[in-house]
């Protein structure tokens, strides 16, 4: 059985259908902070398997420990964790108490019950400032916001589990920026607030339950001014998750980059989405966000040659605008 921390969330939600699909049994923990009970009957309705969820967090030893001794665990695939790099600005406590203190709690319940593998919901913020581009795994880490280093504190952590214990295997999996839905339409990006994210901000201003996209800032060094990401398909980067399970039989520590490898503006991204929709998005330009980078995308020729993976929908099959969920 895989234990899916966050698996009712953005991501954790496609994975877990596919995971499912796949011919996993799957255990879901979800504390709903960002997430909609009603997920579970779609991830079931999508792919007709019993999904086990427990509504819980990972800051609950207990339940943890729980969790571990009632159900044989043989794998964690850990996204839960806070996500908007402006709230994490405002808030770093919260975001070191929940991301970090939560992925000790989460390898600690490990730890106590013999469970040896987790794949790890990373991020490209881990990088900083980019020396080069497009970032590689060998590039240097150094954080710009406290979302990044606490994602990059829980990979230090999982490196040194490692080198301590030689059964361990951790991947850590560093993401560029997801987009779009599973072609069912039951699930996508669906926050509980105004979206911290750009597509599912576009797809409220589309669907008019916002006037105007907010665009931050229109004066970096990037072909238009705005800022410039590598967007990937949430398909395509759970199929990533996939792979890495059976890498997992490698033990030690492991980085790799999920994205497209291409760098697309904010306005970019924005007129494919009105290509793709016939549809005009209301924008205002805004001052920059701190803790924003100008531009980064990655390299991703490691997952391409150690898990046989890569991105594969255009740019346009993701702005395909999907409004059931």
């Amino acid at each position: 059985m895989l234990l899916i921390t966050g698996g009712l969330g953005y991501i954790g939600s496609h994975f877990t259908v596919i995971a499912l699909q796949s011919g996993y049994e799957v255990m879901v923990l979800d504390n709903l902070s960002n997430s909609h009970a009603g997920v579970k009957d779609k991830v079931e309705q999508i792919t007709q398997k019993e999904l086990h969820f427990i509504e819980g967090d990972i800051r609950d030893e207990g339940l943890l420990d729980s969790i571990f001794k009632r159900f044989t665990i043989e794998a964690v695939v850990h996204f839960a964790g806070l996500k908007a790099v402006a709230e994490s600005v405002a808030k770093p406590i919260l975001y070191y108490d929940n991301n970090v203190s939560g992925s000790l709690n989460l390898l600690k319940a490990m730890q106590n019950n013999k469970v040896n593998k987790i794949i790890f919901s990373s991020s490209a913020t881990v990088y900083g400032e980019p020396k080069y581009l497009p970032y590689d795994e060998r590039h240097p880490t150094n954080p710009i916001n406290p979302y990044g280093y606490t994602k990059l504190h829980v990979e230090h952590v999982l490196r040194d589990v490692c080198a301590s214990n030689e059964a361990f295997s951790a991947i850590t999996l560093r993401y560029f920026n997801p987009i779009g839905a599973h072609p069912s339409g039951l699930i996508g990006e669906n926050p509980k607030d105004i979206p911290n994210n750009l597509m599912p901000y576009i797809i409220k201003v589309a669907n008019s339950e916002l006037p105007y996209l907010q665009v931050f800032g229109d004066d970096y060094e990037t072909r238009d001014g705005t800022g410039e990401r590598d967007y990937i398909n949430v398909m395509d980067l759970v199929e990533g998750h996939l792979a890495a399970i059976e890498y997992l039989a490698n033990t030690g520590f492991h980085v790799f980059n999920l994205g497209t490898g291409m760098g697309t503006t904010v306005l970019e991204l924005v007129s494919a989405f009105e290509a793709a929709n016939d549809i005009l998005i209301e924008r205002k330009i805004k001052p920059r966000r701190k803790g924003d980078l100008a531009k980064f995308w990655a390299k991703v020729d490691l997952a391409k040659k150690e898990l046989n993976w890569e991105a594969k929908t255009s740019l346009l099959e993701s702005c395909q605008l999907i409004r059931q969920f």
